[in-house]
């Protein structure tokens, strides 16, 4: 028998209510993740548990690597079964890692296999699981509608193909997945394949020659996007940079189509501006902005030259966005174009002092206009969420949270809300048992169903 257990985190009996009787019940709303939407049309039965678990998952690859397992056993070649098994022994040992906790909890609630991840169990669970996976014929949206999930935003280029959604929508009503727009490959412009990738929405809308044209050009494809039900547009430079006067931005554009070389500071001039742009755009069309601050990718070059990106070579950037973030906003808010936006913050240094600006800017008729986001990728561990908590509980409103997100491209995925709520579950049963909160546990299990997932309903205007 594993640690896992049904009051898994939960130490007080109010939390235990608050888990069980309101959280446990809400349904989840996956506001940010990496899924396929074109894998989940296909639907295609699973074959191994590895295929589920380790593939595209570089939170998985960050720890083998860490135990110092072979590339060939990461992203490599080997075999499926030898991949599963250096994972788990990479795992047994890994205490304190939300992964520790998020494969067990996957392990149990969507195949019922109570053995310890460990290297002496591998075999046992790697025939069990598999044998559960063909028995059942287990694909995507069984995963999906197990995990009692009712929405969803997948994250796409402003170029991706949208034909997809409005089949989705034929096919499936349990639950409903909406495109997230993202225009990052155009704003990074210092990006070795910008020209490329510029090329992929001139296949779609047209030669551009200037900036006016790109600004045109990302209109109109967000207006596609909003055809199929897109509420966000996720925006994640990795620092906000000073708003660019436009002439300026024009200059670096002119340079990138001219095929010269962008400097640092060209860089910055354009995203700057292009940052601008885009939360603009988002409060002229009415749609969420997602602002994702705070990482340094493909750290390592030579990795980046084998694997390419998103393979677990990003890390924590020490930028300070506060007051270029506040200048930002401010600007924004004077034009009367200031979106609703959750920040994302990757550095929890930087967690007050983005909770106090939130303050600044909040808005009569909406809750939470402004939102902190949910503690994300290298912080969605439980000192991490709990720090999370406890910050916008001082300093915000904590009861105004439109909750959890999985940031993921695997199906097994979803218990991570079920992480988040047990942990949300504990902080305010614990406030309520020290008598730091009502102990009506009716209105805080409210609060609690709120934040799970009502909030976010609202929030998106769903």
């Amino acid at each position: 028998m594993s640690f896992y257990s049904k009051d898994f985190i939960l130490k007080t009996d109010a939390a235990k209510k608050l888990y069980h009787e309101h959280a446990a019940k809400m349904p989840i709303f996956d506001y940010h993740c990496h899924l396929s939407e074109k894998e989940l049309l296909a639907n295609e039965p699973f074959t191994n548990i590895a295929q589920i678990w380790l593939g595209g998952d570089h939170y998985k690859w960050r720890l083998m690597r860490s135990y110092g397992i072979d590339e060939k056993y990461i992203t490599g070649d080997g075999e499926p079964k030898e991949k599963f098994f250096a994972y788990c022994e990479a795992l047994e040992s890994a205490f304190g890692n939300p992964l520790y906790h998020w494969s067990q909890v996957e392990l149990e609630e969507f195949f019922g296999c109570t053995l310890t991840i460990n290297k002496k169990n591998a075999q046992a669970i790697w025939d069990y699981v598999n044998n559960y996976i063909l028995e059942h014929r287990l694909r995507p949206s069984d995963l999906i509608e197990q995990s009692n999930v009712t929405y969803f935003f997948t994250t796409n280029e402003a170029f991706d193909d949208l034909s997809t959604f409005p089949a989705l929508a034929k096919k499936y009503d349990k639950f409903t997945v909406y495109p997230a727009f993202r225009a990052d490959k155009m704003m990074n412009i210092d990006a070795p394949d910008y020209l490329t990738s510029l090329a992929k929405v001139e296949a779609l809308e047209g030669k551009i020659h200037n900036l006016d044209e790109l600004e045109g050009a990302l209109t109109r494809r967000l207006d596609e996007f909003i055809k199929v039900g897109c509420r966000a547009s996720d925006i994640a430079p990795d620092k906000v940079y000073p708003v660019a006067e436009k002439a300026d931005a024009e200059k670096v554009f002119a340079k990138a189509l001219r095929g010269e070389s962008i400097t640092q500071a060209d860089a910055g001039v354009f995203k700057g501006y292009m940052t601008y742009f885009l939360l603009k755009l988002c409060a002229l069309k009415n749609i969420s902005a997602e602002l994702h601050l705070g990482a340094t990718r493909n750290n390592n070059t030579v990795m980046f030259k084998k694997l390419g990106p998103d393979t677990g070579y990003d890390a924590m950037s020490q930028a300070d966005s506060t007051d270029l973030m506040q200048k930002l906003f401010d600007k924004l808010n004077c034009e009367g174009l200031l979106p609703r936006v959750i920040i994302f913050d990757l550095n929890p240094k930087m967690n007050t002092s983005f909770v106090c600006l939130m303050g600044c800017f909040q808005e009569s008729g909406t809750k939470g206009k402004i939102q902190f986001g949910p503690a994300w990728w290298f912080n969605d561990h439980q000192p991490g969420i709990r720090k999370m908590l406890e910050d916008l509980a001082a300093l915000g409103h904590l009861g105004t949270n439109v909750g959890m997100l999985t940031d993921s491209r695997s199906f097994l995925s979803y218990p991570r809300h079920q992480y988040f709520r047990r942990i949300l579950c504990d902080y305010l049963g614990t406030l309520m048992e020290n008598g730091e909160i009502t102990d009506d546990i009716e209105f805080v299990g409210k609060v609690v169903e709120d934040i799970s997932y009502n909030n976010a309903i609202e929030y998106f205007r769903i």
